[in-house]
């Protein structure tokens, strides 16, 4: 499928919009993936847009950066901040077409931003979408390089009593340093907005497993957000914390000049499945690290231990605004941001704060897209909003559900098993089709790949079989 070409493309309002829907000039924090689709629905909704990055380029998270934060755990709030936890070898997790924007294909051919035509390319690729589909949509006009947004402020009442303002101060990055560091000192200037958008990203500031001892226990910690190649484990003991995808790469990558890799899980039953066919001579599977020695151990759960020199905290990453005014009554506890409507919209202060890509382990572009066309719809008045009382009545039934199921309270914005349900329910809003049957077996094929082949699923994924089958 060919990409359209720069002229095809649409970047002007809608014309079949409705004479009487409202224009409103809206700031978007942030120009990665959520950020790029969310100026792009906005705009086409008719309304006047601004995008802050505080970068020098669009992508957001998908921008590789060799280097890494002085703090490897990211815990001084004054660190130098590097926003990418990116490392080198890093691989998409979905097949291409899951991750395409609806009208974008991410497809090798014949698109000319293309330098990895793998099924599950790299990350170098996925910048190149993203920048290919900021350049054909003619989205750069829309964003402030090298501005950070450092408050975000309320005029007047939330909720249906809105005056419509909120003051937005930014601050120029005038340096490398300042770009990297988030307290960077460049001039600052105030603007207003009726509305704002939320798409700053939540993978930056890492969470870190607690551990009973660690500050007795003699070796390093590093959080999976500062691991970009696997030189600096030659030779070492790892123990990596953590199941998640991160943790298994890195394992896996780690293991042939690592002297021993030691993972350390909740549910080893459960990743047991996994573990004999990751194929590797010298990596354990463990449940918790119950405690830390001083002499060097490291003690898990059920009683075994090693000694090891580093311990690797694939633990993820805490949802986080510092821009956000404390008395905004939106929260993270826990790493649930809330109180939300559908993990988007504060009912207090909606339509005119929202936030775009919260939701995890779901397929975030296509995911972004729709969410941003809801966004922009209601802002226009062309999509209606229940009330603030229905909004909020909604959100506690939805976390009185989760606490009931069991479901940990940072687990509130994992979607996986709920992913087609709300990405239809939101299509429904907007009044268009939702993910199509072809679209949810290619998502079934890609899971189900991945648990036959934990350690080699992206390089032997039937692609070609399972889309002449679905797409043909």
């Amino acid at each position: 499928m060919a990409l359209a070409s720069p002229m095809a493309v649409e970047t002007q309002p809608d014309p079949l919009l409705p004479s009487n829907s409202t224009s409103i000039r809206v700031a978007v924090i942030g120009a990665g993936a959520s950020g790029l689709v969310a100026a792009r629905e906005l705009r086409r909704e008719g309304h006047r847009v601004v995008v802050y990055e505080r970068g020098s380029q669009v992508g957001g998270t998908w921008i590789y950066t060799p280097e890494s934060e002085p703090d490897p755990l990211g815990l001084d709030p004054e660190r130098p901040v590097v926003h990418s936890s990116l490392y080198m070898s890093l691989r998409t997790i979905l097949p291409r077409k899951s991750m395409s924007f609806r009208d974008y294909p991410f497809v090798a051919e014949p698109a000319d931003w293309s330098v990895d035509q793998r099924a599950f390319p790299g990350h170098a690729e996925v910048l190149a979408y993203l920048k290919g589909f900021a350049r054909d949509f003619e989205i750069e006009e829309m964003v402030r390089f090298d501005t950070e947004v450092v408050k975000v402020e309320l005029v007047g009442g939330g909720g249906e009593e809105h005056s419509g303002r909120w003051k937005v101060k930014s601050r120029k990055t005038t340096t490398a340093t300042d770009k990297i560091n988030c307290s960077g000192g460049g001039e600052e200037s105030d603007e207003a907005f009726e509305a704002v958008v939320v798409c700053n990203g939540h993978n930056t500031e890492p969470r870190i497993a607690e551990i009973p001892g660690i500050q007795r226990w003699p070796g390093k910690q590093i959080h999976s957000h500062n691991y970009r190649t696997p030189e600096p484990f030659k030779d070492q003991v790892v123990v990596l914390i953590g199941s998640g995808l991160s943790s298994m790469d890195i394992s896996l990558e780690i293991a042939p000049i690592s002297k021993e890799v030691h993972l350390a899980v909740r549910d080893p039953s459960k990743m047991a499945m996994l573990g004999h066919r990751l194929g590797l001579s010298n990596t354990w599977l463990h449940p918790t690290i119950k405690h830390a020695q001083e002499d060097g151990a490291v003690v898990f759960e059920d009683g075994t231990s090693t000694y090891a020199d580093v311990i690797l905290h694939c633990t993820g990453y805490k949802y986080h605004f510092p821009f956000l005014e404390k008395d905004l009554m939106v929260s993270v506890d826990d790493n649930r941001v809330g109180p939300l409507y559908k993990h988007v919209f504060p009912p207090i202060l909606a339509p005119w704060l929202s936030f775009i890509g919260l939701p995890s382990k779901g397929v975030p572009f296509p995911l972004s897209e729709i969410q941003s066309k809801w966004v922009a719809g209601v802002l226009s008045g062309r999509i209606s909003l229940p009330s603030v009382k229905e909004m909020m009545e909604d959100a506690d039934t939805f976390y009185a559900k989760l606490e009931a199921a069991g479901v940990p309270k940072r687990h509130t914005h994992v979607i996986f098993t709920s992913l087609v349900e709300y990405n239809d329910w939101l299509a429904d809003q907007c009044g268009i089709p939702g993910m199509d049957e072809r679209e949810k077996m290619m998502l079934f094929a890609a899971h189900e790949n991945f648990l036959a082949r934990p350690a080699t699923f992206r390089d032997e994924w039937k692609g070609e079989e399972v889309e002449e089958t679905l797409f043909s």
